[in-house]
């Protein structure tokens, strides 16, 4: 091969080379650069799974810290829908009464009257609505004359802040100044100062009657002399500012079935606007910071669409679990101390003041707001003669007491029927309750048979008929004023008698 032909070769060769490198660097890069992409597209998907985790736990913590939030707020709402719906008239009637009157009830709660979850029949109720955020206001008692009754004070939150009556502060005459938070002043002679820590106080005060025509008319006259008039028109002539009627106001569904209805973004924005008059208390720091959480600051608007949309939806869907944990809060309050279970009877003795029980708090708001503190009133309640079975208007049922084990109260004792949703049952003979006035007719041994069915007994036994829907229902105790010495519900030594099915 001569020297032409092998320096071709050889060029030949190194273009080859050449092409073949190139070729090797390009397949490389392509190599390379595909392998970034994917290794980029593994890392974007792994910071959206991050992110996706992220905001799935955001919206758990949130959705979590909204339903103890609704729990803790469930009293303040109920109270502020209760209060609207029986201030919303024009003038006292009935049960309702505007803002700054009392309302006189002069016959026992109608049997169709919803306005309050589990009312009673022993007592005429006098109860306002105030305000006292501009002033303090003055209420007068007049001399109850040796007649059980109590005016119990709660704030918004439903803590029983005072309780004037019988038991504590006697029955001759007098003058409260219920004065809001951080009012400072002078008050009249002769008047005592009661504070609140909330600006709204509904006096829920029950006079004792027995229901006869002579004795309500003995009531009616101490009603009309329970006054209530604001601290700058005290000792002054004064009537009532005219109250304007809110047509839009819904006043057929119960307050109870109007706050369940509320969706939780419409729940907390009035649970934050009521805050601002009516604050946490001295036992809430650790609820206001998870409050905080969930952009809800006491004093300040709540606006669900400021928020972080993972925390707007979990406050969203908060409200439905939120209630069901309030009300399957009845039975497991047994297991956290709350609540006592004797012979089918489920009854509370922290009720009135509640600290930090919110759970607690926001159950006995849904079966009976307005509950009285423990030495004031205690409230067993039974749903079945066992607690794994319901009443039954299709059963019969008998509740015996030994000679001498009625009730033990200082004042006095019912027993009330409620149908499943804690109101009075209509019935043929309009009776809603026993109680230490009714006329029994004993056993041969002294003994008392109260029988509970939808049926008459028999006209020999309907003077112990408690009569019960064809449904289910509910039956709940009163001991106002419960014995402190044995035998006593307080102390455990007495219990409420069980509730047997009879064939």
């Amino acid at each position: 091969m001569n020297r032409t032909k092998i320096a071709f070769v050889a060029s030949l060769t190194l273009v080859l080379a050449l092409a073949v490198t190139s070729c090797s660097k390009q397949e490389e890069a392509k190599l390379e650069k595909t392998a970034a992409t994917a290794a980029a597209e593994v890392k974007a998907k792994a910071e959206a799974g991050v992110k996706a985790a992220e905001a799935a736990v955001a919206e758990r913590e949130a959705h979590e810290a909204a339903i103890d939030a609704y729990i803790y707020a469930y009293p303040l709402v109920t109270m502020e829908i209760t209060r609207r719906v029986i201030t919303n008239v024009e003038g006292p009637v009935g049960s309702k009464a505007p803002m700054g009157q009392f309302a006189r009830l002069r016959n026992y709660p109608a049997v169709d009257d919803h306005s309050v979850t589990a009312p009673n029949a022993d007592t005429l109720y006098t109860s306002g609505w105030f305000d006292v955020s501009k002033e303090p206001w003055i209420v007068s008692i007049p001399d109850m004359k040796d007649r059980y009754y109590l005016f119990p004070m709660l704030d918004a939150w439903t803590n029983v802040f005072q309780v004037p009556g019988k038991r504590t502060t006697g029955t001759k005459a007098q003058t409260y100044a219920i004065t809001g938070p951080g009012w400072s002043g002078t008050l009249p002679a002769g008047v005592t100062e009661y504070k609140s820590p909330t600006a709204m106080v509904w006096i829920l005060g029950r006079i004792y009657c027995n229901g006869t025509p002579e004795d309500y008319k003995a009531v009616h006259a101490l009603q009309d002399k329970v006054t209530a008039v604001p601290l700058s028109a005290y000792g002054k002539p004064y009537t009532p500012v005219p109250s304007k009627v809110d047509p839009m106001a819904e006043m057929k569904a119960s307050p109870r079935d109007q706050v369940n209805a509320m969706d939780g973004s419409a729940y907390f924005k009035l649970a934050a606007e009521l805050m601002k008059a009516n604050p946490p208390g001295p036992d809430d720091p650790a609820m206001v910071a998870k409050l905080a959480k969930i952009g809800i600051v006491p004093g300040q608007d709540f606006d669900a669409a400021k928020l972080d949309p993972v925390v707007a939806k979990g406050i969203a869907a908060a409200a439905k679990p939120a209630q069901g944990k309030i009300e399957g809060y009845l039975k497991e309050s047994m297991v956290t101390g709350d609540a006592k279970l004797e012979n089918g009877w489920l009854y509370f003795k922290n009720t009135g003041l509640y600290g930090a029980g919110y759970r607690n708090r926001a159950m006995i708001t849904w079966y009976g707001l307005g509950a009285n503190r423990p030495q004031d009133a205690i409230y067993p309640v039974a749903e079945g003669p066992d607690i794994l079975k319901k009443f039954s208007g299709g059963q019969k049922y008998v509740m015996h007491f030994n000679k001498g084990e009625m009730p033990p109260a200082q004042a006095f004792w019912s027993v009330v029927m409620y149908d499943k949703d804690y109101f009075f049952v209509p019935n043929p003979i309009n009776r809603y309750t026993v109680s230490s006035r009714t006329k029994f007719k004993t056993n041969a041994d002294g003994s008392v048979d109260v029988y509970v069915q939808h049926d008459s007994p028999g006209k020999d036994k309907e003077a112990n008929w408690l009569p019960a829907p064809a449904d289910a229902f509910v039956l709940m105790m009163r001991l106002y004023w419960p014995k402190e010495q044995a035998p006593s519900i307080l102390d455990g030594s007495w219990k409420p008698p069980h509730v047997k099915e009879v064939s």
